[in-house]
């Protein structure tokens, strides 16, 4: 079987990445935004796990539309819960800094911003999660809190790909359009398959 020229198949990631990419910013937008985030990020998710379970010939639009219109009232009812916290959050914080002031305060303002970054932080696990299992809608929310409290070399990993990627993003603008979605959801996805495959070994050892 002859070898394909390793050009092509650069080419042929890149022209997937910016596929993959495209998709999610016209399906995001398709839902206002708001409604369209979830649904058109576990479809990302989706394509880039198929991705790394070596199936590369995966279907980018078909796929993509499929799984967005497919899961849009589920994953939206989970989003809402996280949009519900994450503005409880917001309003904490706006009143502390609006009307306490002292050590207490900042104190109280520490803890809230360490939630903030803890809900980002589930948010994140969650995509990666709900693209992997088949779980009830309550236990995909556990699941993401859990994992984000307990898995913090993981987290530190992602952490690390966020940064690498930021830095050649704030390099290149012209990047945003093309990877800005689907390099952090390759990156976390990769890091939460590993992080499954060990979770699963422990889980069949008890």
């Amino acid at each position: 079987m002859k070898k394909v020229p390793w050009i092509i198949v650069v080419c042929e990631w890149i022209w997937r990445a910016i596929s993959a990419n495209l998709c999610w910013i016209a399906f995001t937008a398709l839902g206002l935004g708001v409604f369209g985030f979830f649904p058109a990020t576990v479809a990302l998710f989706t394509i880039v796990r198929k991705w790394l379970r070596k199936d590369t010939d995966v279907p980018v639009w078909k796929t993509f539309k499929h799984v967005y219109f497919k899961e849009w009232k589920r994953s939206n009812g989970i989003g809402l819960v996280f949009y519900i916290i994450g503005l409880f959050l917001f309003i904490d914080i706006r009143i502390i800094e609006s009307f306490m002031s002292g050590v207490f305060a900042s104190f109280i303002s520490i803890i809230l911003y360490i939630l903030v970054i803890v809900l980002i932080v589930a948010v994140g696990y969650f995509f990666a999660i709900y693209a992997h299992y088949e779980l009830s809608s309550k236990e995909y929310i556990k699941q993401s809190f859990l994992i984000t409290v307990t898995g913090l070399p993981s987290t530190i990993w992602i952490g690390a790909g966020f940064f690498v990627i930021g830095y050649l993003i704030n390099q290149a603008p012209g990047l945003i359009p093309f990877i800005s979605a689907v390099a952090p959801a390759f990156w976390i996805m990769r890091v939460c398959l590993s992080r499954f495959v060990f979770l699963e070994k422990r889980a069949q050892q008890y």
